[in-house]
C-alpha cells in the first residue's frame, strides 16, 4: 500500500495574554465569531463548539458582500485544556494547536495538513492572517 505524502504547514503567534484567556478566546463561539477571518472583507456569522475529545465544531465563513461562503467543521481527536487541541477536518486533514505559556504571554502554534487545491504559500498566508486576527482581538479585548 502506498503512503500519501502530506505537506504540513505551521503558523504561530505570541499573544500578550495568559494561557487561560487565550484558550477561552480560541474556543468559545462568541469570540470565534469576532476573530475568525483572514481579511476585513470576510466574517464568521455562525460558530458552534463542543470542545471535548469526540466532540465536533463548525463555523460559517462568508464574504461580507455575500458573494461566497463556506463551512469549516471537524471532530476533536484530543483536547487537553489550556495545552493542546487536535482535530480532523471534514475532508480528513489533521490539525493540531499547542498553547505554550511564556511568562504572562502565550505562544499559539497551529500545524495543519495542506490541501491540494491551493498553493501552500497561499494556505500558509491565509491561516497566518487568521492567527494574526486572533492575536489582535485577544490582546485588544478585556477578559
Amino acid at each position: 500500500m502506498a503512503t500519501e505524502n502530506k505537506t504540513t504547514i505551521t503558523v504561530q503567534t505570541t499573544v500578550k495574554a495568559p494561557v487561560e484567556k487565550v484558550w477561552a478566546f480560541w474556543t468559545e463561539p462568541e469570540h470565534i465569531k469576532k476573530w475568525n477571518s483572514a481579511s476585513p472583507d470576510w466574517h464568521t456569522p455562525h460558530a458552534e463548539n463542543d470542545l471535548r475529545t469526540g466532540g465536533s465544531f463548525s463555523s460559517r465563513m462568508e464574504a461580507r458582500d455575500g458573494s461566497f461562503g463556506f463551512d469549516f467543521a471537524g471532530v476533536y481527536d484530543s483536547v487537553v485544556p489550556h495545552k493542546h487541541i487536535a482535530y480532523t477536518i471534514g475532508d480528513g486533514r489533521k490539525v493540531t494547536i499547542d498553547f505554550i505559556p511564556e511568562d504572562n504571554d502565550t505562544l499559539v502554534s497551529e500545524t495543519f495538513e495542506a490541501e491540494s487545491i491551493n498553493p501552500v504559500e497561499m494556505q500558509r498566508n491565509g491561516w497566518q492572517s487568521i492567527m494574526d486576527n486572533f492575536k489582535k482581538y485577544t490582546e485588544d479585548t478585556s477578559a
